[in-house]
């Protein structure tokens, strides 16, 4: 999927703080599993205009790199096609420079990749269940050229994660925000209004007893309750 070429239609901020309070001195580009999380880094940029490429495949994220020079790249270590770490290697062949901050789906840096030069960032899924900063740490850290991992990586042992019962209703909800559909959108698939779809969000948020969409989906994910499309 390129969600490049729709960039313009995308709604308000998925954090309750944006992720790039450092401006990039160029292009930014992302390379995410899936159409949601694609979606929830896009919205949490405040400044659309600094993304060249939002996409979910390692070669195309590879050749919007090869036509233009880019500043910063978040990506995930599983794409829908290909690699991150690889990705990362590659890119940072064709681009020295390049800054990096690797969203860590398998909560692990493999042994190969460990101690290689060019892996920058790492943040683990389960450091921004509960808690976005490490996220926005890491693009801090990459931007003042220095290396990051988060504490999970650092001390080895995963955060403890508490899964609550959901209703029918929020399993709806949870299974729509992660299709990558906003709140609108869902109002529309649920036949209900803007309004309703937003109290449905909120509900689910307290719930999962997370502060955004992307930590709910995220949540739900480790928790076994929904699949990232």
């Amino acid at each position: 999927m390129d969600l490049t070429p729709f960039l313009g239609s995308l709604e308000g901020n998925t954090f309750d703080e944006v992720l790039l309070s450092v401006a990039p001195g160029g292009k930014v580009a992302i390379a995410m599993k899936g159409r949601f999380l694609l979606r929830a880094l896009c919205e949490s940029i405040s400044d659309r205009s600094l993304i060249g490429c939002a996409i979910t495949h390692e070669e195309g994220c590879l050749d919007y790199l090869q036509r233009d020079p880019y500043d910063l790249l978040l990506c995930t270590d599983h794409l829908e096609s290909g690699n991150g770490f690889e990705l990362t290697r590659r890119a940072k062949a064709l681009h020295p420079d390049l800054k990096v901050v690797m969203l860590a789906l398998g909560d692990v840096i493999p042994a190969e990749y460990e101690h290689a030069p060019w892996l920058e960032a790492v943040v683990a899924e389960a450091d921004i269940v509960d808690d976005q900063r490490p996220l926005q740490a890491a693009v801090i850290a990459v931007m003042g050229h220095h290396s990051y991992r988060s504490p999970s990586l650092r001390s080895g042992k995963l955060p403890y994660l508490s899964c609550p019962r959901l209703t029918p209703r929020e399993y709806e909800v949870l299974d729509l925000l992660a299709s990558g559909l906003s709140d609108r959108e869902i109002a529309r698939k649920l036949v209900v209004s803007d309004a309703t779809a937003r109290t449905y969000t909120k509900r689910l948020l307290q719930t999962l007893g997370v502060n955004n969409r992307l930590q709910a989906v995220l949540k739900g994910v480790r928790c076994g309750m929904v699949q990232l499309g």
